[in-house]
């Protein structure tokens, strides 16, 4: 039987993301939600943030599988932290805090938990990550995703944009390095 690895175990959160989407804004309502505890700091529409999020996604996945290197794959799991993880926390103390539940909650604990427990523990199986630095992703992710929850998708724009040029900028110095002390 074939076991599972951690870049197809990625293409999981996508498919997350959709199913997460259906429970929040199609059978209920987020915004409705969101909107009575917080200020409406996103203009932008559930369907667009859903097009957005995943589209990111895809893209972290596609540089990933290009680089396949431990520093694309370290910007994926900070983005999955970012953007599934930290959800995952929103609506659980959100709930908990409101005594109100987070439209979302459902599927960010049934799929957002599981899908990224086994993401991660692939990682840490085959030497992409160590629990040191996840904790470390998980810090990053976590300040990504409160910013924009305070300010709005001007973070996620700016942060995702960072991730895509600190991965490629990262993976050519460090194939410079490794191309240098080899020729030494």
């Amino acid at each position: 039987m074939t076991r599972l690895s951690f870049n197809t175990a990625l293409l999981f959160a996508p498919l997350a993301y959709a199913l997460h989407h259906i429970e929040e804004n199609v059978i209920l309502d987020f915004r409705v939600w969101r909107l009575t505890y917080f200020a409406d700091n996103n203009a932008l529409t559930t369907e667009a943030v859903l097009s957005i999020l995943m589209a990111i996604t895809f893209v972290y996945l596609i540089i990933h599988a290009l680089l396949a290197n431990r520093i694309s794959a370290a910007f994926v799991l900070i983005f999955l932290m970012s953007s599934q993880v930290h959800n995952v926390l929103f609506h659980l103390v959100g709930s908990v805090v409101f005594w109100h539940y987070s439209p979302g909650l459902t599927t960010a604990l049934l799929l957002y938990v599981p899908v990224n427990i086994l993401i991660v523990r692939l990682a840490v199986k085959e030497g992409i990550a160590t629990w040191s630095q996840l904790v470390l992703y998980f810090l990053i992710g976590g300040a990504t995703f409160w910013a924009f929850e305070v300010f709005g998708p001007v973070v996620l724009f700016g942060g995702v944009l960072t991730g895509w040029v600190l991965t490629f900028a990262l993976t050519s110095w460090h194939n410079k390095r490794a191309t240098q002390a080899g020729s030494a």
